[in-house]
């Protein structure tokens, strides 16, 4: 069976920011499986993990800080209160990716983080933007991060991001293989500042991607930072129904 498919809720963060359960409800309505959570608008994360369960939605996970330093409880909090197994890093600056020494920064307070995580009995993931994957010396700077991180410490590949920054991401995805759990799924033109589509209205090519995780991805997430079309729950709804309708993914309907 392929992956279940969630959809990112960043994606849908205008709708959410006007009335939470509302737009959690729709979701649920389209058939996704599950959500990853990216801030709480109007609510907690204890109310929005209670109406996750009442709506049969899995909560795949969670984008938040890096689990040190002033940000440790509120992180280990948050995923408690969701019942998360991977908590994700979504951002670092970009200027961290531009040299080898920067890069080896960054994967130094993921894998302390990673430390944290894992003594709460969670996983510790990193999501990647277009920076990660651009070259640095000669290597994309995400080589160097599967390098320098610890083994425990997972990538959630943003396929789209490292096609933008030109990449091949089936390539990179049987590179990283079990490393990456979760692949994020989004389309559009692969131009950095240009708005994104739905899925299966872009420019790439998702047979090959599919099959290149098909045997590691536990969640294909839905993702769309932004688009032309004023509706993002209507791009949501076009996302699953490609990737659902391909059997690319699992949904519920």
């Amino acid at each position: 069976m392929p992956a279940p498919i969630a959809l990112q809720l960043y994606t849908i963060r205008d709708v959410l920011s006007a009335g939470y359960e509302a737009g959690i409800r729709k979701v649920a309505e389209m058939g996704y499986v599950g959500v990853e959570a990216a801030g709480f608008p109007g609510t907690t994360p204890q109310e929005a993990a209670k109406l996750f369960r009442e709506l049969g939605l899995t909560a795949c996970g969670a984008h938040l800080p890096i689990p040190i330093g002033e940000k440790k409880n509120e992180v280990l909090d948050t995923a408690a209160a969701l019942g998360v197994p991977y908590t994700v890093v979504a951002w670092q600056p970009p200027e961290f990716f531009t040299t080898v020494d920067g890069i080896r920064r960054v994967c130094d307070m993921l894998n302390e983080g990673s430390e944290v995580a894992k003594a709460n009995g969670l996983r510790l993931g990193y999501h990647n933007h277009w920076a990660e994957c651009g070259m640095v010396e000669g290597r994309p700077a995400i080589d160097y991060m599967a390098e320098f991180l610890a083994p425990e410490v997972f990538f959630e590949l943003d396929t789209y991001w490292a096609k933008t920054a030109g990449l091949d991401p089936a390539e990179v995805l049987r590179k990283l293989g079990s490393r990456v759990p979760l692949v994020h799924i989004k389309d559009g033109p692969a131009v950095k500042d240009q708005p994104m589509t739905a899925v299966g209205e872009g420019i790439i090519d998702w047979a090959p991607v599919i099959r290149a995780c098909a045997d590691t991805a536990e969640w294909l997430i839905v993702e769309q930072d932004r688009s032309a079309k004023p509706d993002m729950m209507a791009e949501a709804q076009a996302s699953y129904s490609y990737l659902v309708g391909k059997g690319y993914a699992h949904g519920k309907r």
